[in-house]
């Protein structure tokens, strides 16, 4: 474990009853990613319902840096009273393999309340890439080896692996360029000065439809609602599917009447009118798993991007 832990059965006991009755008590919301981003979205839509669902205020603090693992990092350490939890995402079960001397355990330390979401990418292209498709993308590549290129939205997320898994199921070489966020790489793309990227739905969703860029193919199992006449990569690569995730953490050992609270109202607020839409507006699929069922699944997690890290080679830098 990372720190000492002071708690007893009287202490348990206590820190429930301060969680429930103290007013004035803040709760702070740690985010691993920038203002404005996917992340930020959900965590500032989720602590706007725990704040009228627990009676006290929810703060987002964001805390950028090293693909989540700062602000991790910080809730691993943090007391157990329910005054700081984590949204956070994909990159906490992808990190447990692609850094080999994380400063906490991505299991043990954390506490799973509850799974928010789920989001599928889109492979996009500039508007003049002679694909239109995955399958005329692999052939593209394959006639030009390492001539086609890729914007690597942070450098082991899951969009960046999601390339890497590309590149090895379809037998291509395509260089990677990281940018500093998926705006950047998608205003590039745009541009004409990227051939290719990896975004969610709702980033570009009116870019694809403003034909500013092209929609290859989506990292859901099947075919969305959204795009119809795009296919599934699966569909030309069978058992090539992910979609990324956001997920709400504590503390390891927070007291077990503390975690029902926390996570009963968490799943609640997603079938608040205010989550539904802007879910609708994200493109984003509502999870609302428990401690139990989030916990498994991120352990299952933990296990697949594991072997994806292992098998691509990929590196944090």
């Amino acid at each position: 474990m990372l720190r000492r832990r002071f708690i007893a059965a009287g202490a348990s006991a206590s820190a429930l009853a301060s969680f429930g009755v103290r007013a004035q008590q803040v709760t702070r919301l740690l985010v691993g990613a920038t203002p404005g981003g996917g992340t930020d979205i959900v965590a500032r839509a989720l602590a706007q319902e725990l704040t009228t669902r627990l009676g006290h205020q929810f703060i987002v603090d964001n805390r950028p840096g090293a693909a989540g693992n700062i602000a991790a990092l910080a809730v691993a350490k943090a007391p157990t009273d329910g005054s700081t939890l984590l949204l956070s995402y994909t990159s906490h079960a992808i990190n447990a393999s692609l850094y080999s001397n994380l400063p906490f355990d991505p299991q043990k330390d954390f506490t799973p309340l509850a799974g928010i979401a789920s989001l599928p990418a889109i492979l996009i292209a500039r508007p003049t890439l002679q694909a239109n498709d995955v399958r005329e993308l692999i052939a593209l590549a394959k006639r030009e080896p390492g001539k086609l290129n890729v914007a690597i939205a942070g450098m082991g997320s899951a969009n960046h692996l999601a390339g890497e898994m590309l590149k090895r199921d379809a037998g291509i070489d395509i260089m990677g360029v990281p940018y500093k966020g998926t705006g950047p790489a998608i205003a590039d793309v745009v541009a004409g000065q990227i051939d290719l990227a990896f975004a969610g739905v709702a980033t570009v969703q009116q870019l694809v439809k403003a034909k500013r860029l092209k929609a290859l193919g989506v990292t859901s199992e099947k075919r969305l609602a959204a795009f119809p006449d795009v296919p599934a990569v699966a569909e030309v690569l069978p058992g090539y599917a992910y979609s990324s995730w956001y997920g709400l953490f504590g503390p390891a050992q927070m007291p077990a009447p503390l975690v029902a609270r926390i996570a009963d109202a968490a799943r609640a607020a997603l079938g608040s009118e205010l989550m539904r839409e802007r879910f609708r507006d994200e493109g984003l699929v509502p999870m609302g798993t428990g401690p139990d069922e989030f916990g498994a699944f991120v352990r299952s997690e933990i296990t697949r991007w594991g072997k994806v890290v292992a098998a691509t080679g990929a590196k944090p830098e």
